[in-house]
C-alpha cells in the first residue's frame, strides 16, 4: 500500500511537471516573441463584430435585416432591384452597402467611394469600417473577370490607418501572379497590437474567423473565382479557425504560429493547405503549444502537420516571403493562379 501511494504521488507530480512545463510554454508565446522582436503590447484589443454602421436607419427604412441574411440572400436581394433602386440605396446608406458581402462588387465600390474615398482616393474599396481602429478591404484587379482570385489575411499591426505592409504584400502577389488573377489585401479584422496576449489568444482570430468565412462566402456568391488565401502570422490562425467554414481553394499559412488544429486533416477543410516558414524567422521560437487559451497549437510547417512545404529559404525574417525573387514568392504565385501542384 506504502508503495503504491508513493507510485501515486510521484505520478501526480510528473503530471503537474508537464502542466506547469506546458503553461510556461504556452506563456512564452508572447514572452519569447517580446523578447526577439524588442517590443510588445499592454493594451487589449476588442474586436469589431455586428452589422455595419448605419444597419439601425437601414431598417428603419424598411430594408431587410443585414444581420439574418446570408451572402446569398443578399446577392438575390440585389438581383432583384433595378440599378436606380441600387444608386438610391449607395446614396442613402452607403455605409451598410459598402459592407454587404454578397452585394455586387461595383455597387459596394460606388458606396465606399462615398464614405471611405478621401482615405483611400483611386483604389478599389470592397468594405470600410470605421469602427474602432478601421477596417478596409482593397482589392487589386477585376474580380468579375479574373480567372482566379487570392486574399491576403495579414497578422497583428494592421487596420484601416496602416495597410502598408498588407498592400505590399497584396500588390507583390499580383505582380508575380499576372493579370489573370486579382488579388484581395483583407484588413477585415481586430488585429492584435504588438505581440502580447492578444497575439498569444484566440478571443481575435475567433471574431475574425467568423468575418471571412462570411467574406469568403459572399465573393461565391457574386460569382467570383473561388479563392487562394495566403494567411501570414496571426491571420493563419484566424485562417485556421475559419478553415471548416472557407469558401477557398487553397490554404496557405505563412509565419505562422499555429492554426489551433494537430494537423491539416485537423482543419476539416477541402482546401489544399501549405506552409511557408523561413528559418531565419522569429516565429521559430515561439513554442508550438496550445494550453488554457494561450499559444496556437502545432507548427503548420512542421513535418508532422501534413501540409504541403512552401520554399522559402531565401526569405529573410518575418516579413520577407513576398519580397520580390524570392523563392516563396513565386511559389505563391503558381499557387494564386493554380499552377501549382
Amino acid at each position: 500500500m506504502r508503495r503504491l501511494t508513493r507510485t501515486r504521488i510521484a505520478g501526480v507530480r510528473r503530471a503537474r511537471g508537464r502542466i506547469a512545463r506546458t503553461v510556461v510554454a504556452a506563456v512564452l508565446t508572447a514572452s519569447a516573441v517580446a523578447g526577439t522582436a524588442g517590443w510588445v503590447s499592454g493594451a487589449g484589443q476588442r474586436p469589431v463584430t455586428g452589422p455595419p454602421v448605419g444597419t439601425a436607419a437601414w431598417r428603419a427604412a424598411g430594408l431587410p435585416d443585414p444581420e439574418r441574411m446570408t451572402p446569398d440572400q443578399i446577392a438575390q436581394y440585389f438581383e432583384g432591384l433595378g440599378l436606380r433602386r441600387q444608386q438610391e440605396l449607395v446614396r442613402s446608406h452607403p455605409d451598410v452597402v459598402g459592407n454587404l458581402d454578397g452585394a455586387p462588387v461595383a455597387v459596394r465600390y460606388a458606396a465606399n467611394a462615398r464614405t471611405a474615398g478621401a482615405r483611400f482616393a483611386g483604389r478599389q474599396v470592397l468594405a470600410y469600417d470605421p469602427r474602432g481602429r478601421g477596417q478596409a478591404v482593397l482589392v487589386y484587379g477585376d474580380l468579375g473577370t479574373a480567372r482566379n482570385v487570392a486574399v491576403v489575411v495579414p497578422g497583428s499591426d494592421v487596420d484601416a490607418g496602416n495597410l502598408a505592409s498588407l498592400t505590399r504584400k497584396a500588390t507583390a502577389l499580383r505582380g508575380a501572379a499576372g493579370a489573370r488573377t486579382a488579388v484581395v489585401a483583407w484588413a477585415g479584422y481586430t488585429t492584435p497590437v504588438g505581440v502580447g496576449l492578444d497575439a498569444a489568444g484566440g478571443e481575435l482570430a475567433e471574431a475574425g474567423a467568423d468575418r471571412l468565412a462570411r467574406f469568403t462566402d459572399g465573393l461565391r456568391a457574386v460569382g467570383a473565382a473561388s479563392p487562394a488565401l495566403f494567411c501570414h502570422s496571426y491571420g493563419s490562425v484566424v485562417c485556421g479557425l475559419a478553415a471548416p467554414r472557407l469558401a477557398a481553394r487553397d490554404l496557405v499559412a505563412i509565419a505562422s504560429p499555429g492554426m489551433r488544429a494537430d494537423t491539416a486533416a485537423d482543419l476539416g477543410t477541402t482546401a489544399r493547405v501549405w506552409a511557408a516558414k523561413d528559418p531565419t524567422d522569429w516565429i521559430d521560437l515561439v513554442p508550438a503549444v496550445e494550453f488554457a487559451g494561450l499559444g496556437h497549437g502545432a507548427d503548420p510547417a512542421g513535418p508532422g502537420f501534413g501540409a504541403r512545404p512552401v520554399p522559402a529559404a531565401d526569405a529573410r525574417g518575418h516579413d520577407g516571403y513576398f519580397a520580390p525573387g524570392t523563392a516563396s514568392l513565386r511559389a505563391f504565385a503558381a499557387i494564386a493562379d493554380g499552377a501549382a501542384r
